[in-house]
């Protein structure tokens, strides 16, 4: 007796700071997560993704495109970052420095 699992169900998400899109999409055993996306015709509702450049991941670790999707995994589609978090922090520094909000030498914070 075989238990040959015959399609699953994942869904593939993308998601802007204003909404939100799931969809959900039955796949065959083998199924790539670049697959996924494309079966749930994402770019339909959000054009400017780029399936040959975007970044994909599931449950927050990002995966190649080739990587074959297993039951119980989502797709998750990640957008592009628009700063780089050190030169944020970086800068957010600097202004304390001029505005006179921590030691110029140590950069501890003053009292």
């Amino acid at each position: 007796m075989t238990t040959e699992l015959k399609t699953f169900a994942v869904d593939v998400i993308y998601a802007l700071p204003e909404q939100q899109k799931i969809i959900t999409v039955m796949v065959e055993p083998g199924c790539t997560f670049i697959e996924a996306v494309k079966q749930s015709d994402m770019c339909r509702f959000f054009p400017e993704i780029d399936l040959s450049t975007v970044k994909l991941g599931v449950f927050s670790r990002q995966v190649k495109h080739d990587e074959v999707l297993q039951p119980g995994q989502r797709v998750e589609i990640y957008r592009p970052l628009i700063a780089d978090p050190k030169d944020v922090r970086r800068k957010r520094a600097e202004k304390a420095k001029d505005e006179g909000r921590i030691n110029k030498i140590t950069g501890a914070k003053l009292s």
